[in-house]
């Protein structure tokens, strides 16, 4: 069975360079244009791995993965967060929130692929 990866970016460019690259490595794909619409598409959908943006409208990375942390079905869901970000505070203050990984953005799809199938292992 396909592996299914939650994608979260206020950007439709790199919500569609996710979708294809992701969806050629055989992966189903849901997509949301931030947090708060990321935890909305949580409520109905149990994805194998997030894949989420820090720097959104609304609800930021860092917020997504904290509230995704707090829900008891959620907490050992592996989150990996894609940004352009090379901050490492900001590294660290995600991996505080409870992220898995972190890959700086542009991506290279082997790679992105590569690290979702390690971490949904």
């Amino acid at each position: 069975m396909a592996l299914t990866v939650l994608t979260v970016d206020d950007s439709r460019t790199m919500r569609d360079m996710l979708k294809h690259s992701l969806v050629a490595a055989g992966f189903r794909v849901l997509q949301a244009e931030d947090g708060l619409d990321g935890l909305e598409v949580l409520k109905t959908e149990k994805p194998d791995v997030v894949v989420t943006d820090i720097n959104m409208p609304r609800l930021d990375g860092f917020g997504f993965i904290e509230a995704v942390r707090s829900d008891a079905e959620r907490r050992t869901m592996p989150v990996l967060v894609l940004t352009t970000e090379a901050d490492p505070d900001k590294k660290s203050r995600a991996k505080a929130a409870g992220a898995t990984g972190w890959i700086v953005k542009p991506f290279d799809p082997v790679k992105l692929v590569d690290a979702i199938r390690r971490v949904a292992a």
